[in-house]
């Protein structure tokens, strides 16, 4: 074993299901982790940033735990770590924030022991603990990926976003947890319901890996999950319907909510019409929101060389001189 004595990563946010895609397409985003792992003579974590506040600072942590994981699975001893971690992306707001940290961790802790495990192992070891695998596989690889995940192991084909794919997410001002989200969707469904959600996903996946923007507002429509979630985030059936007609390319509920995604041509002149629509439809309903242009991520999970790191410190010392 070669133990290092420390490694970074940075990890992106991500967004799942993609309208129809329920558990299976996800998308890697430009909101991002920071996350310093090393080993320690005692366990200490250094949490920055507003979207970390209040989560555990001892080895009940989802980082130590998820590390621990790696250590067993390789037959390799590091009881003791010291965490660092910053974060952009919000909890529990349908952007991949347990996704990231799972990644983050499994491959920190896996490039801490000299790399043992396969980038193939560390998706099926992410998608036991989330249950899908549509968050962490964008989260690790990057780009969208189409993934399917039989309870023990993960395929996955992962699709280069064409280069004028763009998205605006709008994040309401408040917390929606996915196993709220979850108990809402139905056990059963009717026959024509699952028929539309597979023709419209097997389209919408054929539209993004072969450029066709012009496809994707007639493959984003979904009747498995978010009619039933519309109750949760106020003003979403609105805008699924008429964010098109605003300049989108398609809307759906980011993962479980309540943040919502729209696809966006960067080169449409509507752009700030959109993101008008989103903030007014929301503040309509008494709902606070923020809009964010996002890029998809194309690199997934990346372990920082020295002189890569400095975005993750000057971060740190950001949060420690405020």
């Amino acid at each position: 074993m070669s133990l290092q004595q420390r490694v970074t990563v940075k990890v992106p946010a991500s967004t799942a299901n993609l309208g129809p895609g329920f558990d299976t397409l996800g998308m890697a985003l430009s909101l991002y982790v920071w996350l310093e792992m090393k080993p320690a003579e005692q366990t200490t974590f250094h949490l920055y940033g507003d979207h970390l506040t209040g989560l555990p600072t001892d080895k009940s942590n989802l980082i130590y735990e998820v590390a621990q994981m790696v250590f067993n699975e390789a037959g390799i001893s590091v009881p003791e770590l010291d965490i660092s971690m910053y974060s952009d992306i919000p909890l529990t707001r349908g952007l991949g924030s347990s996704a990231s940290a799972i990644v983050g961790a499994l491959v920190a802790a896996n490039a801490l022991i000299g790399t043992p495990l396969s980038d193939a192992k560390l998706l099926d070891m992410a998608t036991s603990l989330e249950k899908h695998p549509d968050n962490v596989g964008a989260s690790l690889y990057g780009g969208i990926i189409a993934a399917a995940w039989d309870g023990s192991r993960v395929d996955h084909i992962r699709i280069e976003p064409h280069q004028d794919l763009q998205t605006l997410v709008i994040v309401p001002d408040f917390e929606l947890s996915t196993s709220k989200a979850r108990n809402v969707i139905p056990q059963q469904f009717d026959k024509s319901d699952v028929i539309h959600n597979i023709s419209r996903s097997s389209l919408l996946v054929a539209a993004l890996a072969s450029g066709r923007l012009d496809m994707i507002q007639k493959a984003m429509s979904d009747r498995i999950h978010q009619p039933y979630r519309t109750s949760l985030v106020p003003g979403m059936a609105e805008i699924l319907e008429h964010a098109v007609s605003h300049g989108a390319l398609g809307a759906a509920l980011s993962g479980a909510g309540p943040t919502v995604l729209t696809l966006v041509d960067r080169h449409d002149i509507r752009k700030e019409e959109l993101k008008q629509y989103l903030i007014d439809t929301m503040s309509r309903e008494g709902i606070t929101a923020s809009a964010l242009w996002l890029d998809p991520d194309l690199d997934g999970v990346t372990v920082l060389s020295d002189q890569d790191e400095s975005p993750f410190l000057d971060r740190i010392k950001g949060e420690v001189n405020a």
